[in-house]
C-alpha cells in the first residue's frame, strides 16, 4: 500500500485467527495504519475477557450484532471476583451494549465485556497504538484453543507482555 492508496477491506475478508469458539478478524493492521489495529471480533456465549487496564493503549469498541455487558470507568472498589457488580463514584454501572453501541475506553481506564446471552454476538474492535493487540489475540486463541477450562497463568504472563494488569479473571465457558 503507497501513501495514494487506501485500503478497503470487504464483508468476510481480512485474516481470520480462531478457536472453536472464538473468532477474530484482522481487519486493519499495524502494516497498514501507524494509528490503531482493527478487528471484527465474535464474542461466544459466556465469555467473561475480565476487567482489566491499558497504561498505553485506547480502544473503541461498537457492537455490531448481540448483546455484551460492558464496563468502562473506575470503579469505588476494585473487586477481585466480579466486575459485573462494580459501580463508580459517579454512580455509573455496568451496561448492556446492543447493537449500535459505542465504548471508548482511555489509556488507564478499567473495562472489560462479556457474553452473558446464549447467542454469539459480534462487535467492531479498535486498538492504539497498533501491532501489540494482533500479536496479543494471536497467543489469546492460541491458548484458549487448547480445549479445556483457559491456562489462568499462561494468561497472565502474555497480558504481562502486553500491558493488560488483569483485574479480575477471564472466564470461558
Amino acid at each position: 500500500m503507497t501513501a495514494t492508496e487506501g485500503l478497503l477491506v470487504p464483508p468476510g475478508h481480512g485474516r481470520v485467527v480462531q478457536t472453536p469458539a472464538q473468532h477474530v478478524t484482522f481487519k486493519v493492521t499495524g502494516s497498514h495504519s501507524r494509528t490503531a489495529s482493527t478487528f471484527e471480533v465474535v464474542v461466544p456465549p459466556g465469555f467473561d475477557v475480565g476487567a482489566h487496564v491499558h497504561t498505553r493503549s485506547e480502544e473503541l469498541f461498537y457492537v455490531l450484532e448481540g448483546e455484551l455487558d460492558v464496563l468502562a470507568f473506575e470503579p469505588r472498589i476494585r473487586t477481585p471476583d466480579n466486575w459485573q457488580r462494580w459501580e463508580s463514584s459517579s454512580g455509573t454501572r455496568v451496561v448492556r451494549a446492543t447493537p449500535g453501541t459505542v465504548i471508548v475506553v482511555p489509556p488507564g481506564c478499567p473495562h472489560a465485556f462479556s457474553n452473558p446471552t446464549e447467542t454469539a454476538a459480534k462487535m467492531f474492535f479498535q486498538a492504539s497504538p497498533p501491532p501489540d493487540h494482533e500479536r496479543y489475540f494471536e497467543e489469546l486463541l492460541e491458548i484458549l484453543g487448547g480445549g479445556g477450562p483457559p491456562d489462568h497463568a499462561a494468561i497472565e504472563e502474555l497480558r504481562g507482555r502486553y500491558d493488560i494488569e488483569q483485574l479480575t479473571p477471564l472466564k470461558h465457558r
